[in-house]
């Protein structure tokens, strides 16, 4: 069995404001650094074998103190990397709230694409297909997988079969922890979403 451990990014200044998506420069800040040392804190006992992380800098900054228990370095995973919002990105949730695209987004993700960006299915294909590169190469291991809210809810929604226009139904929390299961000759389990604390 291979344990992947989904671990959303620690807050940043923007978190929640602002859809900063791929834009550089967006960092944590005090606040987001002490959650990240709590997230690797719940995480430091297990036995990891790799920590995976988007290239993103505030999910690297996140993996780094994930992964300093382990006394290993984080590794550049491309297919974790967030959603290209193309001409969203920067602009604040309140103004996109005000856009009708914003309706398609949570009711019919399915059929949207992000202007000049990418649509759901194909960020839900490339990220899926990374998570089951990364459990073929730790084979009954445990592994973390430091990425986005949107990306860790397209990759849940893909192991529990659900359609991808439910997948917003889903909470992730930053610093939050996901844990999949994965055995060959098995059905790959959802063991638990969105969890704080310890993980055993």
């Amino acid at each position: 069995m291979t344990r992947i451990l989904l671990v959303r990014h620690a807050p940043t200044p923007e978190t929640g404001d602002r859809l900063t998506g791929r834009a550089p420069g967006v960092t944590l800040d005090r606040k987001g650094r002490e959650a990240a040392r709590a997230a690797a804190e719940a995480l430091a006992g297990l036995d990891i074998e790799a920590v995976y992380s988007s290239p993103i800098e505030r999910t690297m900054e996140t993996a780094v103190l994930v992964a300093r228990p382990h006394e290993m370095d984080p590794v550049v995973e491309p297919g974790l990397t967030e959603m290209d919002f193309g001409g969203w990105t920067g602009q604040t949730l309140d103004s996109l709230r005000r856009l009708e695209a914003w309706q398609s987004v949570q009711m019919t993700p399915s059929r949207f694409r992000f202007p000049d960006g990418e649509s759901f299915a194909e960020a839900q294909h490339r990220s899926v297909g990374s998570v089951e590169r990364i459990a073929g190469m730790h084979e009954g291991k445990t592994v973390v997988a430091v990425s986005h809210a949107d990306i860790i809810k397209l990759v849940i929604a893909h192991y529990l079969g659900q359609a991808l226009d439910l997948f917003q139904r889903l909470r992730i929390s930053t610093a939050s922890i996901s844990e999949l299961s994965i055995e060959a000759g098995r059905p790959p389990a959802v063991v638990s979403i969105n969890a704080t604390g310890v993980v055993v």
